[in-house]
């Protein structure tokens, strides 16, 4: 098999007033479904057989954003990466591609490392100056629910975007349970799930500077004074402009509930008219 068939694809374009799905191609273990939006901008839910990544599980992914073009992608739910017997690894590539005036974005439930999974993520953008990139990457520590905790065996997450010929984001991170104490105050704490938001944009952009100001707001007051307890927060948020045209949000929370607020505040900037126009996870939770 060519190595092009083994990618699954996606492309937005804007036609007649609306941003639809003129081109998708899905390769198991991924499927793709495409619901109705009640505004211009176009919805795409990921899901995968059985709910979940097994060990030697690989998506690849391919996402194009012709111009002007507004996308939102979701999951249908978390995506479970179950137990690696045999050292397999479980692996998700995305590359996508916005061209000018486009938006995505990129707002998926968490990834769920359950007892002795490893799970390894990339995801790579190019971006046109004046396109609009929101990225949500969230991992939970296991099955909360079931008291689960750092059990998975490893995580390598890594995120590039490229705007132009310049690479402006560049975040790598890797974790090994048994290499580390996850529990301790220079990792995570007590803390279990934890949630990252990247908005890379034009300056001049009217729609980055309204995230950009969202973000800004979700700051947690006091986080810098001296009497800033960290203990007693069920979630902790730092926000910081890394570039002119970059935005990043990264947020640590006791629990799922804990982080909602947080999630709504994002959806919420998400509705103004001139982004997606709604909230596409608004039915959901």
């Amino acid at each position: 098999m060519h190595p092009s068939m083994d990618w699954s694809t996606l492309e937005v374009a804007h036609v007649r007033g609306r941003s639809r799905l003129v081109a998708c191609t899905s390769r198991q273990p991924l499927k793709v479904f495409n619901p109705g939006s009640p505004t211009s901008a176009c919805h795409v839910m990921l899901s995968s057989y059985g709910g979940g990544m097994v060990a030697g599980d690989t998506i690849r992914l391919r996402i194009s954003g012709q111009a002007h073009s507004r996308l939102v992608i979701s999951t249908q739910a978390s995506t479970r990466i179950f137990r690696s017997i045999d050292g397999a690894v479980a692996q998700q590539h995305t590359t996508g591609r916005l061209a000018a005036g486009a938006l995505a974005v990129v707002f998926p439930d968490p990834v769920v490392l359950q007892a002795a999974s490893r799970y390894q993520q990339l995801q790579e953008w190019h971006l046109q100056p004046d396109s609009l990139l929101l990225v949500v990457d969230w991992f939970h520590s296991g099955r909360m629910d079931q008291g689960e905790r750092f059990a998975f065996t490893g995580l390598r997450a890594e995120l590039r975007v490229h705007v132009g010929d310049q690479l402006v984001v560049l975040d790598r991170f890797a974790f090994s349970p048994a290499e580390h104490i996850a529990t301790s105050p220079g990792n995570f704490a007590d803390y279990q799930t934890f949630f990252s938001v990247f908005l890379v944009g034009s300056p001049g952009d009217a729609r980055f500077r309204h995230l950009a100001g969202r973000l800004a707001r979700q700051k947690m007051p006091g986080s810098t004074g001296p009497h800033f307890a960290i203990s007693s927060q069920e979630c902790l948020i730092s926000v910081t402009q890394a570039r002119d045209n970059v935005c990043i949000l990264r947020a640590a929370a006791r629990s799922r509930a804990a982080l909602q607020p947080l999630c709504d505040e994002l959806l919420a900037a998400l509705a103004d008219e001139h982004l997606l126009g709604y909230n596409p996870l608004e039915r959901k939770w």
